[in-house]
């Protein structure tokens, strides 16, 4: 079978991430492009962990085993330059890399996944699970106090998955748990989520955060434990979230800027993630799929359009998919673009 245009186009993106960012090991790929030795510093443990799910969205699209390899030497790498270990101090942090675990395992049916992803489950409960505000999962294990959405809905996620895998009821008690409480503290009556509460001890909502990547992972967790209860309520919610985000957060048929520091380039590229589960989720005849359709084919096509290239036709993303990217580029941006060309792929070929 021959590949689709968008086949092809997330295919220069996976390409375009090793062109520009692509390092000697240990470091594996430089932070920046171009970049400086200074550039490299910082380990960006989360970032790697998206880097195993793009690669592995190109396994699952193309069953090309290079893609599958790369993954394979991802982990690896992440686990290496973390000093032979599974764990840092941010909950959200390892839940990503669970998450990504999991599909590993999920992929090469490789017990030895399974069994990081479950020690990485363990350790964020035993450190980070409370009843401060409500039972939910704090940020980091420094401030136990402060509880937040990017670190309960990728547990949620994960937990629903954990449920689905093993069967055990605990893992969906998490999941619902850490949901209902970030639909109880941080979500507005329209549905837009908020990132977090009592960051100094304060009990003040951090409302001036608006990211998309909150959207995404609450979207996600819904349609999971949807999955697993059948509890009609949540693709509603999903939607419901979905739609205010567009109307929140999009100008000019794309995101708007979300900062420049690097972790704010990954945040669009998990919401469009997490859209491609409500969407295959949905029936095609379900009132809100011309809008979210409609969305990641104009979003997408107006990157493509403004992307950077070089000679050879690699593509440099920036933050602004309206503009061509100028300076320096974070590869977090790189990563962003991936997960919205396969989105746009996986949609096509449905």
């Amino acid at each position: 079978m021959s590949k689709t245009q968008w086949a092809l186009r997330a295919d220069v993106l996976q390409n375009s991430l090793d062109d520009y960012f692509s390092a000697p090991q240990p470091q594996y790929l430089h932070n920046r492009y171009p970049h400086t030795k200074e550039d490299d510093a910082l380990f960006n443990y989360w970032w790697l962990a998206h880097v195993i799910d793009c690669r592995l969205d190109a396994y699952q699209r193309s069953h090309d085993a290079h893609r599958l390899r790369q993954a394979t030497q991802t982990h690896d790498n992440l686990i290496a330059r973390n000093h032979g270990s599974l764990f840092n101090d941010y909950f959200d942090d390892m839940l990503w890399f669970a998450l990504a675990d999991l599909r590993l395992y999920e992929a090469t049916s490789q017990r030895s996944y399974l069994q990081e992803v479950l020690r990485l489950w363990d350790h964020t409960i035993e450190n980070g699970w409370n009843d401060i505000l409500g039972p939910s999962l704090s940020w980091r294990k420094q401030q136990p106090y402060y509880k937040n959405t990017p670190a309960n809905a990728p547990l949620s996620i994960l937990g629903a998955r954990l449920h689905r895998i093993t069967g055990e009821q605990r893992y969906l008690d998490y999941s619902r748990a850490a949901f209902d409480w970030i639909t109880d503290t941080l979500v507005r009556s329209d549905g837009f989520v908020g990132d977090g509460i009592n960051r100094h001890q304060d009990l003040v909502k951090d409302d001036q955060w608006n990211f998309t990547y909150n959207q995404g992972t609450y979207i996600g967790a819904a349609i999971e434990i949807a999955d697993c209860t059948n509890d009609p309520g949540l693709p509603q919610l999903a939607i419901r979230t979905a739609k205010v985000t567009l109307q929140e957060l999009v100008r000019d048929g794309v995101f708007v800027v979300e900062g420049e520091n690097g972790d704010e380039g990954l945040f669009k590229g998990i919401f469009y993630r997490y859209l491609g589960l409500l969407i295959d989720h949905l029936s095609p005849e379900s009132h809100a799929m011309p809008e979210l359709i409609s969305f990641i084919v104009g979003s997408t096509d107006r990157m493509w359009e403004h992307a950077r290239r070089n000679s050879d036709g690699a593509l440099l993303l920036g933050n602004d998919w309206n503009a061509p990217s100028q300076g320096q580029q974070y590869y977090s941006t790189e990563l962003s673009g991936i997960m919205a060309a396969e989105l746009r792929s996986h949609v096509e070929t449905d």
